[in-house]
């Protein structure tokens, strides 16, 4: 019976159906045999018969268990090695995607630098004088050629030669010449006219020879220099390395008189105002620096020891005159009110035109600005006349335009600066005066008249110090 139970635990549970199916069988058998033999003997040959059937069960289950394994190394093998496939069959594609990825972007630098050198040869082909038009019509090897053709070109420059061509002078007379080109600069001899100069190519013409047209004429010494690199092959010319600009920009230079006139009729009250505030500015810097200097006092002892010492002539101007004042006076509120109203009238005279430069330093800009206004509505005025598509016009009518407003700001900034240095210097010298009247309205009257026999001498019946 262990082995029995054995035999079901070890072996697949279908041996077990199949054993229970057998002994079920065989005691039906038993049952079913009439009672010939014992009973022990039927069990025998029951359990023989069953153990024989386990073991062709046994035999059986050990041939398809080693099939099964067969069959399952076999198919391990077959996924191991499809395994391997897989792995290579990613990496060979890993690959092919870096490779085009790694194609794409040569791909891209290639025709960004296709780009770029398409790009060179017509920025190229444009400042030779091709026009965009006819650039834009031409294929990759058009451009190509047309460079070729400017290099050769640019390489029979470095050895220059005369050349015939036509040359439109500075009178417009059209005429036949000998030109020379080195670079971007063209001389053009006319024996004809014996003129020489520079010149520039305004067009190409349908025929044999260039239309070139004078931008400068040489003197008789630059000609007859010319004239012999022609005719002998040396000789010493000269350049202009501004290619005319120079030339163009000193004849558009202009004098003052012609910058100013070009304001128009705004500028005759902006001169007007000018020349009174600089007629003023020299009265008055004459009179303020021919003012004798102002005597400083601190007090009536020390007036009396200034004066006593040196005679009345110590004071000069202003400062005597109100000295004279204090002795004059018979009592103090006579002697305070005239020093005061001296005082008033030297404020006046010191002052007294310097309002004129104030207004000049305020108008001036004021009616530069409203030239400014005028200007502008004189150019817009000519833009809806004529249009707008001539950049001169407009220029030279806003340059105009802005002429009145220069000339207000050069009239009112020294306006202002005089102004207030003239202010200044008559404000200190006032107050320099006002310092010495309050020290002579401190002191008592009798102060000037110890003063006066001090100095030893009388005028008009009152006491008055020696003249200086």
């Amino acid at each position: 019976m262990k082995r029995l139970s054995h035999i079901f635990k070890t072996y697949n549970p279908n041996l077990k159906s199949s054993f229970i199916a057998a002994c079920v069988a065989l005691c039906a058998g038993v049952v079913c045999v009439p009672a010939v033999a014992g009973p022990e003997d039927s069990m025998l040959a029951n359990i023989k018969e069953a153990k024989a059937r386990l073991e062709h069960t046994e035999s059986k289950i050990s041939k398809e268990r080693v099939a099964l394994a067969n069959e399952l190394r076999a198919l391990e093998q077959q996924v191991m090695k499809l395994r391997n496939e897989t792995t290579v069959a990613r990496r060979k594609m890993d690959e092919r995607t870096l490779s085009l990825s790694q194609l794409e972007n040569r791909l891209s630098s290639w025709s960004e630098q296709q780009e770029f050198q398409q790009n060179l040869l017509s920025r190229f082909l444009l400042q030779t004088g091709v026009d965009s038009l006819s650039l834009n019509e031409m294929s990759l090897s058009d451009k190509v050629q047309k460079v070729g053709e400017k290099a050769r070109a640019f390489a029979d420059q470095q050895t220059p030669n005369f050349s015939a061509g036509e040359v439109v002078l500075a009178n417009g007379e059209v005429t036949q010449a000998k030109v020379l080109t080195l670079g971007p600069v063209t001389w053009y001899l006319a024996q004809a006219q014996n003129v020489a100069g520079t010149a520039e190519r305004t067009k190409r013409a349908e025929r044999k020879q260039d239309l070139f047209t004078s931008t400068s004429t040489f003197s008789d010494t630059d000609t007859e220099s010319l004239a012999s690199l022609a005719s002998s092959g040396s000789g010493s010319i000269k350049i202009d390395p501004t290619l005319g600009r120079a030339a163009t920009r000193e004849q558009a230079s202009e004098g003052v008189i012609e910058h100013v006139v070009k304001g128009g009729v705004w500028v005759i009250p902006i001169v007007l105002f000018a020349l009174l505030a600089t007629l003023i500015a020299l009265f008055k810097v004459i009179q303020l620096w021919r003012l004798p200097k102002v005597k400083q006092v601190a007090s009536g002892k020390a007036l009396v020891n200034m004066v006593g010492s040196s005679g009345v002539g110590f004071f000069d101007g202003m400062q005597r005159e109100l000295y004279d004042i204090t002795k004059r006076a018979s009592t103090p509120t006579e002697r305070d009110d005239e020093l005061f109203s001296a005082l008033q009238q030297d404020k006046i005279k010191l002052e007294k035109y310097n309002g004129t430069i104030a207004v000049t330093a305020a108008v001036a800009p004021l009616l530069g600005l409203l030239g400014t206004v005028s200007g502008m509505i004189e150019t817009f005025r000519m833009m809806t006349a004529f249009g707008s598509s001539d950049p001169e016009v407009i220029s030279g009518g806003i340059a105009k335009a802005l002429v009145t407003t220069e000339l207000g700001l050069v009239v009112a900034i020294p306006a202002l600066i005089l102004n207030a240095v003239l202010s200044r210097k008559a404000r200190h010298y006032y107050e320099e005066l006002e310092s010495f009247a309050l020290v002579l309205s401190n002191d008592e009257p009798d102060v000037a008249k110890k003063t006066d026999y001090k100095g030893g001498d009388k005028r008009d019946g009152q006491p008055q110090a020696s003249a200086s």
